[in-house]
């Protein structure tokens, strides 16, 4: 994967879908991929093998974005919301010119339904993952620490 100064190191992209109710993992993958954006189609369906149903609703985070993915999720059965980035400073008539699912889906988060449900987002993937680097990271660290 890319690293901020140019370099490559071999690494992985963790791909995680949580349950609103419980907060629990319902489905997680690594991946060698730096971008998210084509992952998205891939743990709704992983969600589905797991789980047995489709999620109602999906709600990710600007890495997602993607106007293939966003056409081949209109046709589902799922409600997705993914973030266009910070608000203010969205481009919103670039989109509706050059890209109508990203149009459509800035569209869908400026409405209130949209707002309240991208809200949730937040305190629902992350307590779990805190949970996992909380567990997890002190003893990589200690790892790291042994070696150098």
């Amino acid at each position: 994967m890319k690293r901020a100064d140019g370099g490559f190191d071999a690494s992985y992209n963790a791909q995680t879908a949580v349950d609103e109710h419980a907060h629990i993992l319902v489905a997680a993958e690594l991946t060698y991929v730096g971008s998210d954006a084509a992952e998205l189609p891939r743990r709704l369906q992983a969600v589905k093998s797991d789980t047995g149903q489709a999620p109602r609703q999906a709600l990710a985070d600007t890495g997602y974005r993607s106007e293939a993915v966003f056409e081949q999720l209109s046709k589902g059965q799922t409600d997705v919301l993914v973030s266009m980035g910070r608000e203010g400073k969205q481009q919103v008539r670039f989109y509706a010119e050059r890209k109508p699912h990203h149009a459509a889906m800035a569209a869908k988060l400026r409405t209130a339904e949209g707002q309240a449900a991208y809200r949730k987002r937040k305190w629902i993937a992350e307590p779990p993952h805190g949970w996992i680097k909380s567990a997890l990271c002190s003893h990589l660290r200690a790892m790291r620490g042994a070696r150098a």
